[in-house]
Parts: C-alpha cells; sequence; structure tokens
C-alpha cells in the first residue's frame, strides 16, 4: 500500500518504481492512481528529477507512448536505449508496442487508499 506520509513526488517515484521490466505507463495514469487525474504535468515534473533516486523513468511515457521527458536523460538517446533494451521498438520517439506493454497502476496495483 501506498504510505500517505510521502510527499507527492515520493509517491509518483514509488508507483513507477512498481512498473514491470518490459512494461511502461503513461504521467497521466500514475496521476490517477494517486487520485489526482489533472496532475500529469507535475507527474512528468517529478520524473524530470527522479536522476538518481533509482527509479526507471524511460518506463514513463506520454499517453500515446511518445518520449516526450528523453531530453531529462544524460546522452541524446538513453531514454529510447533503455526502451530498446527491453525489447522494444521506438521510431520518430514513439513506442511502437505501447498499447501491449501498457502498464495501468489503477488495475496492476493494490487499493491506492493511501494516495
Amino acid at each position: 500500500m501506498l504510505p500517505e506520509t510521502l510527499s507527492f513526488f515520493e509517491k509518483v517515484y514509488w508507483v513507477a518504481r512498481k512498473i514491470p521490466y518490459g512494461r511502461v505507463t503513461s504521467y497521466g495514469a500514475i496521476a490517477r492512481y494517486l487520485g489526482a487525474p489533472r496532475s500529469a504535468r507535475m507527474v512528468g515534473y517529478a520524473m524530470n528529477g527522479a536522476s538518481g533516486k533509482d527509479v526507471p523513468a524511460h518506463r514513463v511515457v506520454n499517453r500515446r507512448g511518445l518520449l516526450t521527458g528523453k531530453h531529462h536523460f544524460e546522452g541524446t538517446n538513453l531514454m529510447q536505449q533503455l526502451l530498446e533494451s527491453e525489447g522494444h521498438k521506438v521510431v520518430d520517439n514513439q513506442l511502437q508496442d505501447f498499447d501491449e506493454i501498457f502498464w495501468d497502476p489503477l488495475t496492476e496495483l493494490p487499493d491506492n487508499s493511501g494516495a
């Protein structure tokens, strides 16, 4: 269960750490899980600051599977390379298998009443 004492950013990181290898989610899906459906942009801000926090930020993309946060990774194509290392195809900064690999925390995680 999501610890209620965490800050919003720490809650975002908690959810992101639950994304299984080979799966991805969206900023909006995390925001909905946290009970803040209009806060996808805040989730994005949290992901921008996730460096060094042991958070698989490369697994969080926009609602269409676009790698909109890629410029926050070191190196030109690190986000894409990390996704491709997990078996995904990326063309023009978009995951080609997004619908098949989408992970929805609302259905995959236990009750989020701590959010």
